[in-house]
């Protein structure tokens, strides 16, 4: 993460791409929770003044990513087991509804998006980049979303789609290949119009991503007195 950090001189940004920047290096574990985040550094990494890095911090705060501690600093939050536990819940009611209501309601365009992240994503795990992996995923979510036809979905998932990629942040690179697939199976059945398949495949896809991270959680709290090697 070291090299991470310091590997060439950062492109100029806007505000709002410093947001996605600090987010996207907080879910990618690049900054671990607990971290404090100074202005400066920020600055410096992401190509702006501090300005907009005070601006993205104030908004990161507002998500829930970061915590202001008064005359401390700016610290990495740590998702709470609950918290993560509600969103994973939440995910599983609203999602497949979604991808069922795609099916029926989405344009041409949208199918389009959809196969065009599909194939990005391919692209990333052929090619090894595993850490573009949250954002392709996120942006993959949000488009069922969007294609269901609904704003209030679209808006909630839109919300939350971020946190959630904070929670399976370790676990989607792990299981890339298996991610993609099933995502290939969800495209597939809402361009054929398969209201229920779509929504079934999309509970299932969203029930090994939550069994894969709840598995996680359990063996890291077996770690300090079980250190036995985890499956690969």
């Amino acid at each position: 993460m070291a090299g991470d950090r310091a590997s060439g001189k950062a492109p100029r940004r806007s505000p709002q791409e410093a947001v996605r920047a600090v987010r996207d290096d907080i879910i990618r574990g690049v900054f671990a929770p607990g971290e404090r985040l100074t202005e400066e550094a920020l600055a410096g990494r992401y190509g702006v003044s501090r300005v907009p890095v005070r601006e993205a911090l104030r908004v990161l705060e507002a998500e829930g990513f970061v915590e202001a501690k008064p005359y401390v600093g700016v610290f990495v939050r740590e998702l709470s087991e609950s918290e993560a536990e509600d969103l994973l819940e939440l995910r599983s009611v609203v999602e497949p509804m979604c991808a069922a209501r795609a099916a029926v309601q989405r344009t041409p365009e949208q199918l389009g998006r959809l196969k065009e992240l599909l194939n990005m994503g391919w692209d990333a795990v052929q090619d090894g980049r595993l850490g573009e992996l949250p954002r392709l995923n996120s942006r993959f979510h949000e488009v069922i979303a969007e294609a269901s036809g609904s704003e209030v979905l679209g808006q909630m998932i839109r919300q939350i789609s971020q946190k959630i990629a904070w929670v399976y942040a370790v676990e989607l690179p792990r299981r890339a290949e298996d991610s993609w697939t099933e995502h290939e199976g969800i495209v597939a059945a809402i361009g054929a119009g398969d209201a229920d398949r779509a929504s079934a495949l999309l509970a299932e896809h969203i029930a090994h991503a939550t069994h894969a991270y709840r598995r996680r959680e359990r063996q890291a709290e077996r770690a300090p007195e079980d250190p036995a090697p985890t499956a690969a």
